[in-house]
């Protein structure tokens, strides 16, 4: 293992655990914009719309409900740093192009999609630098996903609204995952860490 002047350790390990540090941090920072983003919204919607979004919402379901992802905390635990690396990853992709409709107005909103290209690429580095001759993905085939529920079909307003509602809190939901994912993953990698969700 390589030292450098300051006495650290520079080799794989270290490399990875930093590359992780950056990966946590960024999908924090996403999380967290996710959750101001929904909450500006609804907080911008009067009192009867947002118990009906919330009503159709949760027996609707999130476009990257198709990726197969750990049920509960207890499959989450279970589940291989390769693997949760490789779904995370999925997710991210998945929000490429929706994320494009969350850019507009406030600063932070324009942020968004470079901000999963980064995340993205981190998460690429993280899967390459783990899979010791291991297939990315289980199945080979690329993530193709339909544009996030008709999303950019011109609708009425009121459909607008619901569309909007949906993909603020399926970002949310999703960036909420992936934090989970890549957390339990580093702290895998760490030897004195205790990893309890």
């Amino acid at each position: 293992m390589g030292r450098v002047a300051s006495g650290r350790a520079s080799g794989p390990i270290a490399d990875n655990q930093r590359v992780f540090s950056i990966a946590v941090s960024r999908v924090q920072h996403l999380h967290l914009l996710a959750q101001a983003l929904f909450l500006d919204f609804e907080g911008s919607l009067q009192m009867e719309d947002q118990r009906q979004l919330n009503k159709i919402f949760l027996q609707d379901f999130c476009n990257s409900d198709y990726i197969i992802s750990p049920l509960d905390k207890h499959e989450t635990q279970r589940s291989s740093v390769l693997k949760l690396l490789s779904i995370s990853y999925r997710l991210v992709e998945s929000w490429e192009f929706p994320s494009h409709s969350l850019s507009g107005g406030s600063s932070p909103r324009n942020q968004v999609p470079s901000k999963l290209s980064e995340l993205k690429m981190g998460i690429l580095l993280l899967i390459r630098a783990n899979q010791d001759g291991a297939e990315m993905f289980s199945d080979s085939s690329p993530l193709q996903l339909a544009p996030y529920g008709n999303y950019y079909q011109s609708v009425a307003d009121d459909e607008s609204l619901k569309r909007t509602y949906e993909l603020l809190a399926c970002f949310k939901k999703d960036m909420h995952k992936v934090e989970t994912y890549l957390t339990v993953a580093k702290c895998r990698l760490s030897p004195e860490a205790n990893c309890t969700l």
